[in-house]
């Protein structure tokens, strides 16, 4: 699929390059939007991929112990809903329209509620190990864009995140116009199991 970043002072997002990784590695952190984008490699269908974390229904959460700098937190993750876009969404998200033809923003909406550890001081990276899936396939990350998504918690304004204090955190895939499902994929760490929240397609 694909992987598009964006620009630290514009909304136009531009194709960096092709994305989907083998779903054990993750998009680059959200620190660094403009960083390299990871070498090139072939998407497996979802069933090929690991899912010991488990799959959960929709409203069911996953609990799940990050580390935030040097400091472990446990976390209450759910994943709420997949807002998916339109096709001319995403045309004022990239600058070479024919790259994304048929194609169209989902905005996964994840709640993450802080149940133990220490505060978290700087910007989160909690939801960094989130993804999409459409039809059995990793989406192509749009880096950056889910920060002006409405009801959207922007990861870089939130400073000493306490304990029992939510924050509602998104990202942004594309994904085939049409997919008929959708799969949240949220892990405690780039290279571990996922959980799975399942939703229908638009």
């Amino acid at each position: 699929m694909l992987r598009f970043g964006v620009p630290a002072a514009v909304l136009a997002l531009t194709l960096t390059a092709c994305g989907g990784d083998d779903g054990g590695s993750k998009k680059s952190n959200s620190k660094s939007k403009n960083e390299a984008p990871a070498a090139d490699s072939k998407d497996k269908p979802a069933g090929d991929k690991s899912t010991g974390g488990g799959a959960l229904g929709v409203g069911k959460s996953a609990t799940g112990k990050v580390k935030e700098g040097a400091t472990p937190v446990t976390y209450e993750v759910v994943a709420q809903k997949v807002d998916v876009g339109t096709e001319a969404d995403t045309q004022k998200m990239v600058r070479d329209p024919k790259k994304a033809k048929g194609l169209v923003p989902a905005v996964a909406h994840l709640k993450f509620t802080h149940k133990g550890g220490g505060v978290v001081k700087e910007t989160p990276d909690v939801a960094d190990t989130t993804e999409i899936w459409a039809d059995g396939r990793r989406g192509g990350l749009v880096i950056g864009a889910a920060e002006d998504a409405p009801g959207c918690d922007d990861p870089l304004d939130i400073e000493g995140w306490k304990q029992g204090e939510s924050h509602e955190l998104c990202e942004t895939y594309l994904v085939p116009k049409g997919a008929k499902a959708l799969e949240v994929h949220w892990a405690e760490k780039e290279d571990g199991e996922p959980y799975v929240w399942k939703f229908a397609g638009k």
